[in-house]
């Protein structure tokens, strides 16, 4: 039922010679420069008056989207669901990979913690610590970094334990509390599919055992359509070139069709179409033999 206007694909350059920075940092200039462009696909989205789905590959994508987002939002909130806490800075990555760092290039209090990027001059910090909450991560204190972060910058953050000790009704009542507790907000909301069971979703890049059930994460889309206050969604990790058969990729496809929908209004009682009462017999003097030829 929504009406959708579709932007199209973003093209990006591969940028030549896209060098490793400090011997460790992949395509930065490729990611920096691609970032860019979606910032001003996302920018021009939300400032026409939409609310904006980005679907892409890695969770890089965030630099982009939430920093296109808060050129005409300024005091979004982020709602970050995934398995993972994406927040390591070029100098604490172990792997190099800047899907794993989105965050620490968009939050003010680590900006003298994270090095000039080639390709990354453009990213201004457009988050800070209490703009944000994470649902879902799945052991995170194995990064040690992340773990050091998190804790030590204050940042609110619900594991799959405390969704099973608190229950998700009442991780999303605080999520609420922490991003809206004294006004509303637009709400930027990105969305790892590797945050649900790899049971649910097993053609994504990091699957993690013990993650979302099918309700939890219905649920959370749901409550957050329910704010009124959704103005933009990332949808990442599905990769179909990691399904171990078709009906892995269309298992993994599907769910996050549905998270998508949710978002915007799905919900799980089914479509219903409105009616303001009930409609009554349209011949209440049919005769009998009418009847009869009728049946």
């Amino acid at each position: 039922g929504c009406q959708v206007y579709d932007f199209g694909d973003l093209n990006f350059t591969q940028v030549p010679n896209d060098e490793l920075y400090n011997n460790l940092i992949l395509y930065p200039r490729s990611v920096g420069l691609a970032s860019q462009v979606l910032a001003d696909a996302v920018s021009r989205a939300v400032a026409a008056g939409h609310s904006c789905v980005t679907i892409g590959g890695d969770h890089s994508l965030a630099l982009g989207s939430v920093s296109g987002h808060a050129r005409q939002c300024p005091h979004l909130g982020v709602i970050w669901v995934d398995a993972h806490a994406d927040i390591n800075t070029p100098l604490t990555t172990q792997s190099g990979n800047l899907h794993g760092q989105p965050l620490s290039f968009l939050l003010r209090e680590l900006q003298d913690k994270v090095p000039q990027l080639p390709g990354f001059s453009w990213i201004k910090p457009c988050l800070s610590a209490s703009d944000i909450v994470y649902i879902v991560m799945i052991f995170f204190f194995k990064f040690i970094f992340n773990s050091y972060i998190l804790k030590n910058y204050d940042i609110q953050y619900f594991s799959m334990r405390d969704i099973d000790r608190l229950g998700i009704q009442k991780v999303m009542e605080r999520t609420f509390e922490q991003l809206m507790g004294r006004s509303q907000r637009p709400i930027h909301l990105s969305f790892d599919i590797d945050a649900f069971d790899p049971s649910l979703a097993p053609a994504t890049g990091t699957p993690v055992l013990g993650g979302l059930t099918y309700r939890e994460g219905m649920y959370i889309t749901e409550e957050i359509h329910n704010t009124g206050m959704l103005s933009a969604v990332d949808m990442v990790e599905v990769n179909p070139l990691l399904g171990a058969s078709q009906e892995e990729v269309n298992a993994t496809a599907s769910l996050a069709v549905d998270v998508i929908a949710t978002c915007f209004g799905q919900t799980r009682e089914g479509a219903h179409t409105a009616f303001d009462e009930l409609p009554t017999p349209s011949s209440p003097d049919e005769s009998d033999s009418e009847e009869q030829v009728r049946i």
